[in-house]
């Protein structure tokens, strides 16, 4: 083989090694990014992964909610009116967290089922819900309100708030 070409081969084949280890280190940091969402039901189902971040959303059971009074250590109950799963958090609380509202749980699920929650978000006015959590509870027929569609926090025209 010429000289030439065999350095030429040799160079292609580096750049495409390079290429390849580039798309998998993406990749790899791709795929530890990926929080699905799954609904109370598909956890109580067992379709969601353990020890692997996860969202889970719904609406927070009426009186659910535990303190612990000389931490930040919280417990409450999450349901899409089919199932329920518990959710652990250690910090404060969004101020508009509440019971009978929508909320969403980042964190890892355990092997009792709890979901052991690092971050939790909460609707951010009184007709907005995460996606997520409003198709769950559509899905369930359990959508709250009378008929009303939650929006996603736009202004309607000709609506004022007085």
């Amino acid at each position: 083989m010429n000289p030439l070409r065999k350095k030429r081969l040799l160079i292609i084949l580096a750049i495409l090694a390079g290429v390849a280890i580039a798309v998998a280190l993406a990749l790899s940091a791709l795929q530890q990014n990926i929080n699905l969402f799954y609904t109370p039901t598909q956890i109580a189902n067992g379709e969601a992964p353990q020890d692997t971040r996860i969202r889970a959303g719904g609406m927070v059971a009426k009186e659910s909610l535990k303190r612990t009074g000389d931490s930040l250590d919280v417990e409450f109950v999450v349901t899409d009116f089919a199932k329920n799963v518990t959710i652990r958090y250690r910090g404060i609380l969004p101020d508009l967290f509440r019971e009978g509202q929508g909320i969403v749980a980042l964190g890892k699920l355990n092997a009792d089922g709890v979901l052991i929650a690092d971050e939790v978000l909460a609707k951010h006015d009184e007709n907005y819900m995460p996606p997520e959590v409003t198709k769950a509870l559509k899905d369930s027929g359990q959508l709250p309100g009378s008929g009303q569609q939650p929006n996603s926090g736009q202004s309607q025209p000709g609506k004022s708030g007085s």
